[in-house]
């Protein structure tokens, strides 16, 4: 009886409109004016990730590559980061959440000036039941990013989580988690130690790469720790992203479901109300993320409280390869999957392992192969990934 209940829930899930978006071009929100070295260390800033290469004038200064971007950085050029493409058609009452992000890296890195242009289209979606909220949908929108000479620069294949919010709030899945943890002195300042500790692996490298043949598998990766979080953490992360500056960037023509995707009241963009203040449309204080700041918006959509960026996830732990790596490292692909967020007042942990290496004749690469975990200060698993690093012999 159990599965012939669940069947009847995922079949009467309305998905037909969903069906028409798939692989059609959509309109994309264009950046109006290039890449500049503030964007980039304003980007670093909110990753608490203070690895000089991006930000510091005497270090980078001294560097073959000069400024460049770290690869997280292509999200914060994008649309809605990275999700928009994965969020197509209507379905009533209806919240999204990340559920993760597939990353190529082609080659080209970012740098002051570049001005990055974006194709996008829904991929595929399937429907499946959930602890959280029952019937489910799970998405895969992707994002082409291209500098302007015409070089491919990254795709993203972002997974969209979208769910009934008023299935979520009836099961209460974080009902637990609805008082933040209380951290005293000792444990706040043995928190910093091992972030200063993580801090210190990547600039006691200098300008040193990381060379393939010192690699071995079982190696460790150096733990890093982040937070604890908070609403202004998370606020940080978002205005971070240079689209959400006022003006910075337009929508192209052409149609999008995106808008019309059954957000709740509260969570839709009026239009009306954006011509005379953007800010009623900005996705902090009002629109489709404001959940992340606001706890009581969070509650509406089945979190307990505010709760962090899935994308700051994944630049987490893009970040996290390439401090690893050192200077001469590029991550081709990565694939992560996002479990659970980071919720305010919680700590994010990071952890990898090298499961492999090998050199890969027919490009002529040195790869190796990570295992990477994210986990909250109680041992939940919050995000797997695997991550593939090219590194100089």
């Amino acid at each position: 009886m159990a599965h012939e209940a669940t069947s009847a829930a995922l079949a009467a899930l309305d998905t037909s409109d969903i069906d028409r978006w798939i692989g059609v071009p959509l309109p994309r929100l264009q950046l109006r004016y290039p890449t500049t070295e503030a964007d980039i260390g304003r980007w670093v800033q909110s990753m608490h990730n203070p690895n000089p290469r991006f930000y510091d004038p005497d270090f980078f200064g001294q560097s073959e590559l000069g400024l460049v971007a770290p690869q997280s950085f292509t999200v914060a050029a994008g649309d809605g980061h990275g999700a928009t493409p994965a969020i197509q058609g209507a379905v009533e009452g209806t919240h999204m959440l990340f559920g993760g992000d597939e990353w190529w890296f082609y080659g080209p890195r970012i740098r002051p000036g570049d001005l990055l242009q974006r194709d996008t289209m829904l991929f595929d979606y399937k429907v499946a039941e959930t602890r959280f909220a029952g019937p489910t949908i799970f998405s895969r929108g992707d994002t082409t990013y291209a500098n302007q000479k015409g070089e491919f620069v990254a795709k993203q294949r972002c997974t969209a989580i979208r769910y009934v919010a008023e299935e979520a709030r009836k099961r209460a899945t974080y009902a637990e988690d609805t008082a933040e943890p209380t951290w005293t002195d000792e444990q706040l300042a043995s928190i910093e130690a091992r972030q200063l500790a993580y801090y210190g692996t990547f600039r006691s490298m200098g300008h040193e790469p990381r060379h393939w043949k010192s690699v071995h598998e079982g190696d460790a990766l150096p733990d890093r720790v982040l937070g604890p979080h908070s609403v202004a953490t998370f606020a940080t992360e978002h205005r971070a992203r240079p689209a959400t500056v006022w003006g910075a960037a337009y929508y192209t023509d052409g149609k999008t479901g995106m808008f019309d995707a059954g957000w709740l009241s509260d969570f839709s963009r009026d239009r009306e109300q954006e011509a005379l203040d953007p800010a009623k449309a900005d996705g902090l204080y009002a629109g489709a993320s404001r959940g992340h700041a606001s706890v009581e918006h969070a509650r509406d959509i089945g979190m307990p409280r505010g709760y962090g960026y899935g994308s700051s996830m994944g630049g987490w732990l893009l970040d996290y390869v390439e401090n690893w790596g050192g200077e001469g490292a590029w991550t081709v692909h990565m694939n992560a999957s996002y479990r659970s967020p980071a919720l305010t007042g919680d700590v994010t942990e990071l952890e990898g392992t090298v499961a492999g290496k090998r050199y890969e004749a027919e490009t002529r690469r040195s790869l190796v192969d990570l295992t990477l975990r994210m986990r909250d200060q109680t041992g939940r698993t919050m995000a797997t990934a695997t991550a593939e690093v090219c590194l100089p012999e």
